[in-house]
């Protein structure tokens, strides 16, 4: 156990779905996974084991921001033997032909935090998910839609009081969506030699004002949690 995971060793599967919000991991669990049993709740951040089409899977919550996020991140690794790390959150749209619901499968991230510069010797550091989970997304959306979106992101710090000028640098570099966790989330993977995705729902538009209810954020998004399901057991 550790401070913040109440789990049994071995009580995670390898491959783990990660939701920032604790009711959606209940949500998953319970509408998407066999045999699923609550494995951790400290702070309310639940953590659920089950298995799908036969595969054991994971899906825990993370909450929200890097701070937050990174220390599940590194426990799920390091104490619990994490290999494959699928983030399956929210994020703001910001591209004019992105629309609210559509799923984004995040090539790369940028960020406005320093957290994977201190990990990379004060550099900036390429964010990317792992080539392979990537392909194998790619793979179900080929077959099943083609309209699932790739391509890159932002992570940044601030929720309110952003740079006024940071949407018209992210329209002028083609980002499709804002975040708060993807970063840091392949950054710490590549650090521990472990694979990681992140796939996104839009649920709101920065530009537009488009936005989803708290409500629908938590039980609504599953098309992102079936592409991400059936990606991870199809690995």
């Amino acid at each position: 156990m550790t401070p913040h995971i109440n789990a049994k060793s071995g009580a995670f599967a390898e491959t783990i779905l990660l939701p920032g919000d604790p009711l959606r991991a209940k949500y998953i669990a319970e509408k998407y996974l066999n045999n699923a049993e609550l494995v951790c709740d400290v702070r309310n951040m639940y953590g659920y084991t089950g298995d799908y089409q036969g595969k054991p899977i994971s899906v825990m919550g993370h909450g929200m921001g890097i701070p937050s996020a990174s220390i599940y991140f590194h426990e799920l690794i390091s104490e619990y033997g994490a290999k494959n790390l699928i983030r399956i959150g929210s994020c703001g749209g910001v591209a004019e032909d992105i629309h609210v619901r559509d799923i984004v499968v995040a090539t790369g991230a940028g960020t406005a935090s320093n957290t994977n510069r201190a990990r990379f010797a004060g550099y900036d550091y390429a964010a990317v998910p792992d080539f392979d989970l990537l392909k194998a997304c790619w793979n179900q959306v080929i077959n099943n839609d083609p309209q699932v979106r790739f391509g890159p992101v932002f992570t940044n710090d601030l929720f309110y009081g952003c740079d006024e000028n940071l949407v018209p640098a992210l329209l002028k570099m083609k980002i499709l969506g804002v975040e708060m966790e993807t970063a840091a989330l392949f950054a710490i993977a590549a650090e521990q030699d472990v694979r990681a995705l992140s796939i996104l729902t839009v649920s709101d538009h920065i530009i537009t004002g488009e936005e989803t209810t708290a409500q629908e954020r938590e039980t609504t998004f599953d098309k992102m949690m079936l592409l991400a399901l059936n990606t991870a057991v199809s690995l």
